[in-house]
């Protein structure tokens, strides 16, 4: 029985495939009636793909010719043209006079397809060029074939096109777009599981997926019925039903591995294949019926779960069959009826990957595609929130360009509306992808007025100007910017400058120098003013447009965080002027907000603030999203600026609300930065800590971070901390950088460094960063920053000479001159810097040895009137200091009631230096700030923190961890720690209990309660 079985590794008897040949004999009778076919034939190795193209061929040989060629694999690439070229050598064998008729006059040229065809006419000389030279090769080799077939059926067999060159590839697809006429069947064969994510065939069956006039044709595997049919002509025998099983189950249907398992099993040998991972995954899926199946395979392309309508609609079976198949599928508990007995999904999620990682990519894409047709034809399929995503999804899985682009350009504008713009970059650059293969008519119905914002349009007909690939760089770049991905961004901006370098459009690449300026400095690369100057240069001296306002815009507020001046000032009213004159609303806007901070460091503070708040209402009132983030950020920061922290407060906490509604991470994140700065200003240290840590851990950029760094730094050194100061300051430095120096962040940073200096008793070191900061002077504006910084150098020096510091007198003189100097230049336009003033001149006096009680009542006064507790204590103690060396009852009487209420303050807000110079200051002089104490509250005896003390408050309410994190603005799981701290400092085990001790001690008994909802 050995020899029969050997001969017959192959079975003698066609086994199925009545529908393919059924498809490929229909497309036979087309051509012959004069319609020239176009199919494509995929199936995994070894599924039976050459074996059907034989048959057919056979068949049809009867009564066409057939020309048969293969590709040959030469490592990654095939043999340019292989297999047209033997394709062709077998048309010129059978038929020799036709085949040379057809190409008669252009012998030369067929001669890259054939070379024999040189043989009769002698060479004309040099080639074309390869681009010219190309198209004619392929015009040709397409009238070649239509004219052979114009009196005879011809059969071209193209098979293996995995390992096709690229050329053979191009070939091909010009063939099927543009063969009209003639008898003609071209057929290629491919293994479709070889054609992997970034296989290069993948474009061209994409491209044939569009193509009407091109049928695919899939191959799946044997049932078990034909498993048993190949095995019986195999042995030349009726085979054991068990054996037919075994063989089936384990060959998964697959005729080339059925042909293996027969022969060993017959030969006695070891029936098993290695099972991987996969195959124990899909062996009950592949032993459900042939409906079950294609269901299984159906659902696990659709999704996560797929609508029962929608199946039905994508699985192309009557109803009652395709019941039947999800009866089988359920059965076997591969599918389960999905929440809501509204559709399907798989049992488990590794099922559904083996299944859907076992599509072959034709079946993948034809899938796809019925299942946007179905939804296109009804979009209540699925969910209306779902349906543009989904159908982009459908279509670019198709591997339809025409229908594709569209679709995910829909996409990314939902995405986009919906501040998913992590999504809209993805589709953006899928969009990109499918740009090319989209046919020319399709691509001239899209228009940027409906897919693209991000780049002006500067005049153009929004109803005829076409959608460039340019126009969705430029949405992809802003995207990218704005979700956080700003290095895909930047490689976005670069490639698409790069491509407008020979397009000579100055406008376009102003924009896109814009966009790199920007980026460069959120990557903290660059300060981007090169940038900037590179747009600035390309726009000057065209007329007014929104790219021109939009660079001086942007140029203006740059200037203002770095250079801020009349040059500034100028760019920014020329930017509101042309955007008025072009209609630039976002732009005018933004314009309007540097306009306003400018005025405000200029001095003109009302009219400044006017503007600024007219903006944000206009952008409230409008819904203008663009603007929204930065008028919540730069109006609290011209408010804290001037000392108006509560009304910063009440803006920023608004701007919170709105920057998370909206999806603003970036704007949100600078808002927490700029919220902790405020409410470190007000006394509200524990509140500013939190909102800091949630400016960490929100933000997009890297400034914002360093803005947060700051604030915990000025929190740690007055707490005392110096060596967390020290930490905090390094971090914000980390996060700024050094390529992109602003005023705003190196002041602050620099009053840091002389500060915790200072406090480590490195007085000489705390001169050197006074002087830097000195010899570079203060940018016009920057008063708000040089204030405090200007302070702690004169603090610094008035306490090493209350300290009688040995180092502190030599260079003393000159470094105080200097700071007189410097004070002189300084605007007092605002109450704050007015009162900034006032005690940076007392301190210098006290420096110098003069110390004045009317000066200090002078300091104490100006504080009084602002919201700034910590340093309203820190003058009362200086006022303090000065009437207890005046002497007399009235001044010590006086002075104790002032320490007694610095010492309270700094108590509350944990600022132990200054509670303990107070202290120190008492003992000196035997004061008694203990006598008659206010009423000790509960929360102190009980170790609470402020903090634990509000969401203490708030837990007795009855509120909730989001109600408390809501109120206190605070993240929820920080609440939860705090209550989890209150709980155990309490000794009790609930929050009922807390409330109840909370209550017994009085705690709150002034304040009225109520329950959240």
């Amino acid at each position: 029985m050995l020899e029969p079985v050997e001969s017959r590794s192959v079975s003698p008897v066609f086994v199925g495939r009545a529908a393919e040949l059924e498809i490929l004999n229909d497309a036979l009778a087309r051509a012959a009636a004069g319609e020239p076919q176009a199919l494509v034939i995929g199936g995994e190795a070894g599924v039976g793909k050459t074996r059907l193209v034989e048959e057919f061929a056979t068949a049809a040989g009867q009564g066409a010719a057939v020309a048969l060629g293969g590709c040959v694999e030469i490592g990654a690439d095939g043999l340019p043209f292989a297999p047209f070229s033997t394709a062709l050598r077998a048309l010129r064998r059978e038929l020799p006079g036709e085949l040379a008729a057809a190409a008669a006059g252009q012998e030369e040229e067929l001669a890259r397809l054939l070379p024999e065809l040189g043989e009769t006419v002698p060479t004309r000389g040099a080639d074309r060029s390869d681009e010219e030279g190309m198209a004619r090769l392929f015009e040709l080799t397409a009238r070649l074939l239509e004219r052979v077939a114009a009196g005879r059926t011809v059969v071209v067999a193209l098979e293996d096109l995995h390992w096709a060159d690229a050329s053979t590839r191009h070939l091909l697809a010009y063939l099927f777009r543009t063969l009209r006429t003639g008898r003609l069947v071209v057929l290629a064969t491919y293994r479709s599981d070889d054609i992997h994510r970034r296989h290069p065939l993948r474009p061209l069956l994409a491209e044939l997926d569009r193509l009407r006039t091109v049928r695919r044709i899939e191959l799946g595997r044997f049932s078990r019925a034909e498993v048993g049919r190949q095995i019986a002509g195999i042995l030349a025998t009726e085979p054991d039903p068990v054996q037919v099983d075994e063989i089936f189950e384990r060959s998964d249907g697959n005729a080339f591995f059925v042909e293996e398992l027969a022969v060993a099993a017959h030969e006695g040998s070891c029936t098993g294949l290695t099972d991987s991972l996969r195959d124990l995954l899909l062996v009950r899926v592949e032993s459900l019926p042939d409906s079950a199946q294609r269901v299984a395979r159906t659902v696990a392309e659709g999704g996560s779960t797929v609508e029962y309508r929608l199946l039905a609609a994508v699985a192309q079976l009557a109803e009652d069959d395709l019941i039947e198949a999800l009866r089988a599928a359920v059965g076997a508990n591969i599918l389960i009826a999905a929440p809501g007995d509204d559709g399907y999904r798989f049992r488990h999620s590794l099922v559904r990957e083996a299944v859907g990682d076992d599509l072959l990519p034709g079946e993948r894409s034809r899938l796809n595609r019925r299942y946007a047709e179905a939804l296109e034809s009804d979009p209540t399929l699925v969910p209306a929130g779902e349906r543009v995503m989904r159908l982009a999804s459908y279509w670019y899985h198709a591997h339809d360009p025409a229908k594709a682009l569209p679709a995910v350009l829909d996409a990314s504008v939902t995405a986009r509306r919906r501040h998913a713009h992590s999504e809209q970059l993805r589709l953006l650059e899928r969009a990109m992808e499918l740009w090319d293969t989209a046919p020319e008519d399709i691509r001239a119905t899209l228009r940027p007025v409906d897919y693209a914002e991000a780049y002006p349009p500067c005049g153009c007909d929004p109803d005829t100007t076409p959608l460039r690939y340019l126009d969705l760089m430029a949405e992809a770049a802003v995207a990218g910017r704005l979700c956080g991905e700003r290095e895909r961004a930047l490689k976005i901006t670069k490639r698409a400058l790069h491509l407008l370098e020979d397009e000579g459009d100055p406008m376009r690449a102003a924009w896109f120098w814009v966009q790199r300026s920007r980026l460069t400095q959120a990557l903290a690369r660059g300060d981007g003013w090169k940038e900037l100057g590179t747009a600035q240069e390309l726009v000057r001296g065209l007329p007014p447009s929104e790219v021109h306002a939009e660079v001086l815009a942007t140029a203006a507020n740059w200037s203002m965080l770095r250079a801020p001046g009349p040059d500034a000032m100028s760019a920014a009213e020329r930017a509101v002027e042309y955007a008025r004159m072009v209609g630039a609303e976002d732009i005018e806007l933004n314009a309007r907000l540097t306009l306003g901070g400018l005025m405000v460091d200029a001095g003109h503070i009302d009219a400044g603030l006017a503007q600024m708040h007219e903006v944000k209402e206009e952008v409230l009132t409008r819904g203008i999203t663009t603007v929204v983030g930065r008028s919540h950020v730069n109006l609290p920061s011209a408010l804290e600026g001037i000392g108006r922290s509560q009304d910063a407060v009440g803006i920023l906490r608004e701007g919170l609300r709105l920057t998370q509604e909206w999806g603003l991470r970036d704007s949100e994140a600078w808002i927490w930065t700029n919220l902790a700065e405020s409410l470190v200003s007000l006394g509200r240290w524990d509140e500013a800590a939190d909102a800091a840590v949630n400016a960490q851990r929100t933000e997009q950029s890297a400034k914002p971070r360093g803005g947060a760094s700051n604030s915990l730094a000025h929190l740690a050194l007055a707490r005392g901390e110096v060596t967390e100061a020290a930490r905090h300051l390094a971090a914000a430095r980390a996060s700024y950088g050094t390529h992109d120096p602003m005023p705003q962040n190196n002041l602050p940073m620099s009053c840091l460094a002389l500060g915790t200096a200072a406090a480590e008793g490195r007085l000489l070191d705390a001169r050197a960063e006074a002087d830097r900061v000195l010899d570079a002077g203060f940018p016009p504006g920057t008063h708000r920053y040089a204030w405090p910084l200007l302070l702690a150098a004169a603090v610094a020096e008035s306490d090493a000479r209350a300290q009688s510091l040995p180092t502190a007198e030599e260079g003393r003189a000159a470094f105080l001159q200097r700071l007189f100097e410097a004070v002189r230049t300084l605007t007092t336009g605002a109450p704050l810097w007015l009162a900034y003033e006032k005690w940076t001149r007392a301190e210098l006096d006290r420096a110098d040895g003069r110390t004045a009680t009317a000066t200090w009542s002078d300091v104490v006064t100006a504080f009084e009137a602002l919201e700034r507790p910590y340093e309203l204590a820190r003058v009362r103690h200086r006022l303090a200091e000065a009437l207890l060396a005046v002497g007399g009852d009235d001044e010590r009487a006086r002075a104790t009631e002032l320490l007694r209420l610095t010492r309270a303050a700094a108590t509350h807000l944990d600022a132990r230096p200054l509670v303990d110079a107070t202290t120190h200051l008492a003992e000196r002089a035997r004061l008694a700030l203990t006598t008659a104490p206010p009423p000790a509250d509960p929360a102190d005896s009980l170790g609470l923190t402020t903090r634990e003390r509000d969401v203490l408050r708030l837990v007795s309410a009855g509120r909730t961890n989001r109600q408390i994190a809501e109120e206190l603005f605070i993240s929820p799981k920080t609440a939860s720690v705090h209550v989890s701290n209150i709980l155990g400092k309490l000794g009790v085990s609930g929050r009922g209990e807390a409330a109840a001790v909370a209550h017994r001690t009085g705690m709150f008994a002034a304040e009225t309660l109520t329950s959240g909802t």
